[in-house]
């Protein structure tokens, strides 16, 4: 099969992963979707979605930092093409197409060859390949020509081009193989002594077998904790009935869809805080009277500003982070939510502005 009739019917099995701490791919084989450990971050949660599943809340059930391995649960139905990881040997000079998202862009495929069949990497075995990979493959699949898993995209090298690596599928069915026998979730694999220990049977942290401390098993215990400014935000987007998790796009950003509209909520070094409503693009006819309409309309507005960048109509709140309070902040983002649907709604339907079109992730 050629790349784009691969990426057309495995589509459906190609997983976009997000966390407070960046994005990366993932993809289904069985019940389980396959990742990379540092992709969900430590996290015993993360947000997933896909072309037939919106944002939703998925469980992270394995964490293997040795192999940078992680597997997920979620209930994604049943698929119509389902991938499987292959049983033939990979040699050098094999055509590949890695799978992924990279730095947001999704559902991208790249075409290429294995440069290097085995490449030993701190004693394990990867594909060497010059597919191009980029932050947000990271998990992705890599496949040969018949559309099965040869191995996972796991790493590049900085500033190098074309220089990427993938787990091989072996060390992967090996992996699926010793967890699924274990009949159990929550399950971490030590990295020095190798050995799959049970979340629930870990105590301080520490390696029940050989007693090394175990990072990712703090982490998970931990979980993600906001801190200042960002804590507040999240609490206050908590008392507008918000799903914080799932509208969070990292660990000083948000977006909230509202009807028609789109909320983005940013908090930047400088401690500006800015919450934006892109609502919809001014028309090439009767731009004077949106004008009027806009600058009327502002008179009457507290807290919200609207404002033009290029031909984009913008509906918004800026604040400081020192004067940031829970009431305020609450009235504030509650009249932004309500109100940029509203106001979508007039331009559009009243002024004949041009409605915004969205990703095919942003659902």
């Amino acid at each position: 099969m050629n790349t784009q009739k691969i990426l057309d019917t495995y589509v459906d099995n190609i997983i976009q992963i997000m966390t407070p701490y960046g994005s990366g791919t993932g993809f289904i084989i069985g019940d389980l979707i396959i990742t990379n450990s540092h992709v969900v971050g430590g996290l015993n949660e993360v947000v997933i979605s896909s072309k037939q599943t919106k944002r939703s809340i998925a469980q992270v059930v394995y964490d293997d930092p040795d192999y940078d391995l992680a597997f997920i649960r979620s209930d994604y139905g049943v698929l119509k093409n389902p991938l499987i990881l292959s049983n033939k040997s990979v040699t050098d000079g094999d055509t590949t197409i890695a799978i992924g998202h990279p730095y947001g862009l999704n559902y991208t495929a790249t075409e290429g060859i294995v440069s290097k069949a085995s490449r030993l990497q701190d004693d394990l075995e990867y594909i060497q390949i010059d597919a191009a990979i980029n932050p947000g493959n990271s998990g992705g699949p890599l496949l040969n020509e018949e559309g099965e898993v040869i191995g996972v995209n796991t790493f590049i090298i900085q500033n190098a081009n074309n220089l990427g690596f993938a787990l091989p599928y072996f060390y992967v069915q090996e992996t699926l193989d010793n967890f699924k026998k274990l009949d159990d979730v929550n399950i971490i694999k030590c990295p020095s002594c190798k050995n799959l220990i049970k979340e629930k049977e870990i105590k301080n942290d520490y390696c029940p077998e050989c007693g090394v401390k175990l990072e990712v098993a703090k982490q998970r215990r931990k979980g993600y904790n906001p801190s200042g400014a960002t804590r507040l935000l999240e609490e206050i987007l908590d008392s507008l009935d918000v799903n914080v998790t799932l509208s969070r796009r990292s660990q000083a950003s948000w977006r909230v869809d509202q009807g028609s509209a789109r909320v983005e909520i940013n908090y930047y070094e400088n401690g500006i805080i800015i919450g934006d409503s892109k609502l919809c693009r001014i028309p090439q006819e009767n731009i004077e009277e949106i004008y009027d309409y806009l600058l009327s309309e502002n008179e009457k507005l507290t807290y919200l500003q609207f404002s033009i960048n290029e031909n984009s109509i913008y509906l918004s709140y800026l604040i400081v982070d020192s004067s940031l309070t829970l009431d305020e902040g609450k009235i504030a983002f509650e009249r932004l939510f309500k109100l940029s649907d509203k106001y979508d709604g007039i331009l559009i339907n009243k002024y004949k502005a041009i409605k915004l079109k969205r990703d095919e992730e942003d659902k």
